[in-house]
This record gives C-alpha cells, structure tokens and sequence, in this order.
C-alpha cells in the first residue's frame, strides 16, 4: 500500500491515488479492496458503519471513520471511481471523524482561509482557481472539511486538483488540450496545482455564499439565514441519516456561525469578470480588517 496525505489524514490504499500527495505517516485511513453483498449491508446502519452503493461503479463500506472498503463492478473506469472514493465517499468518512464538511471551495488569504460556498455550477472551483492564478494559495476544491470546537475553526486542506469547466479553463488562461477529463465522457476538467496548493490546516476567517444575479454584491448575511445555508451546503447530510449524527451536525453548524463571518457573493454569470471578482473579494476583507481595527 502507498501512503497518501489528503484531509489532515495519511491515507494507505491498495487503489492508486494519483491525485493525492505521496507521504509517509502512520495511516489514519484505510482503503482496500473486498466482497460486499446484501448480507453484510444489513449488519451496518446509516452512521459510523456505512454501506452503500453507487449505481455503476459499486459497493462501499464507511466503518468507524477508519476503513473504507470498495467492491468494485468489473471493468468500472478507475478514474470514475477515484472520483467517487475522493468525493462522497470520503465525505461520509470525514463526517464520522467529526467534521463540519462543505460544499466548497477554499483559498489562503493573509493566513486564513476563504471560502466560497455553493452547489455544483455555482462557480466555487472557477473562482477559487481565478484566486491561484493570481498568486494565492489553495486549500479544497467542492469538499471542504472543517473542524468545529477547538476555538477558531480549521479548515483541512484537500488534495492539489480542481475541477474546471471547458470554458472556465480557458478564460483562466488554460490550455485545455493540456488537460484531461477528471474521468473519461465526464463533463470537468482536472486542473492540476504544481504549485500554491496549503498543505497545512488554517483558521476560517470567511465564507462567501455564492449566487446568481444582475450585478456584483457582497452583503453581510444574518446568523439565522448562515445557519439555513449551512445546512442546505453540507456534504453527506442526506446519506448519515443516523439521528446521533444529525444532532451533532445541528451542533456544529450553530456553533460555526458564531466564530466565522458569512456573506452572501451575487455575481452577474460572466467569465470575463473574475478578475473583477477577485478584486471584490480582496477589497471587502480589506474593509473587514480595518472595521476590525477600529473596533478593537
């Protein structure tokens, strides 16, 4: 087996993790291959023992936030099912170590990490890269795992690869020839970080709820309305169903908006824009600091 870092965890796999980084560390995580059938899923309920199925690729067993196993169907693509390992799969193992997980996207900014949150199409990853393009650095990309209840949050970095949009990429100035499909016929692009990628967890200082609108604004967002979006852009939500986990998810999430600043980010669907984006961004938290002076 190899040893991958991804998570804060060393991760030691029988399948070959390209996309995460090789190390060396007594593995926290286990991922091996075995037989799965409807015998074993009825000894596992929906929390810290998960069994389940995605159609296409396979059986997957979550066990104690320490082993996965996967059946895989014969002749599945193995880039197709890294997508799923390091996707969902991986966000139900977080989740049972006690991870607030998200579905978003994370840059370093004076030693803090943003982040930009939403569903899929709404532009995390395409502005998190806009963000690397001009000299940050990047923590996570769709997956954003955070850990609650130690005085300020820390967000754990993930692996260094985003997930593009043919055009997203080349108004970043990529090469899409240059970039293959994260697995074959899918619709992404894998954007790989040689460089600028945070391998080492950082305190949240901001989360930006990404949408879709007539023109560019930041707004602050209440407490009550950053906990409802908290909830609706959790990863895993709809797969732990165990009812000790949901109450904890509650927790957590309550106890997130009270230690991080939450605005809503509305932008007009523009990819000539980003760079404009970007200097948005920079200037509000510029703002924030000096409140923050004044204030103290």
């Amino acid at each position: 087996m190899k040893v991958y870092k991804a998570f804060n965890l060393y991760i030691a796999s029988e399948i070959q993790l390209p996309e995460l980084i090789e190390s060396e560390g007594k593995p926290d995580v286990i991922v091996r291959l075995g037989k799965l059938d409807d015998t074993t899923a009825k000894e596992f309920d929906l929390g810290n023992n998960f069994q389940g199925t995605v159609a296409e690729v396979g059986r997957f067993l979550i066990y104690q936030g320490q082993e996965i196993v996967i059946d895989p169907l014969p002749g599945v693509d193995e880039s197709l099912l890294r997508t799923i390992l390091l996707g969902p799969i991986l966000c139900v193992l977080l989740r049972q170590r006690g991870l607030l997980v998200l579905h978003a996207s994370a840059v370093r900014i004076n030693n803090q990490a943003v982040a930009f949150m939403g569903g899929s199409g709404w532009g995390k990853s395409t502005l998190a890269t806009a963000f690397h393009t001009k000299g940050y650095d990047v923590l996570t990309d769709d997956v954003m795992p955070i850990q609650v209840g130690t005085g300020q949050p820390l967000v754990f970095p993930a692996y260094p690869q985003f997930k593009l949009w043919p055009e997203a990429a080349t108004s970043l100035g990529e090469d899409i020839n240059s970039l293959s499909p994260i697995f074959p016929n899918g619709p992404k692009l894998s954007y790989k970080v040689s460089q600028g990628f945070q391998q080492t967890p950082l305190p949240l200082q901001k989360i930006y709820v990404l949408g879709k609108g007539e023109s560019h604004e930041i707004t602050q967002i209440q407490t009550q309305q950053a906990f409802v979006e908290l909830v609706r852009h959790t990863r895993a939500i709809t797969l732990i169903t165990d009812p000790e986990f949901q109450a904890s998810h509650l927790r957590l999430c309550t106890e997130l908006v009270k230690n991080v600043s939450f605005c809503h980010f509305i932008r007009k669907p523009s990819l000539a824009d980003l760079p404009e984006l970007v200097k948005l961004v920079e200037e509000d938290l510029a703002a924030a600091s000096v409140d923050n002076l004044t204030t103290v």
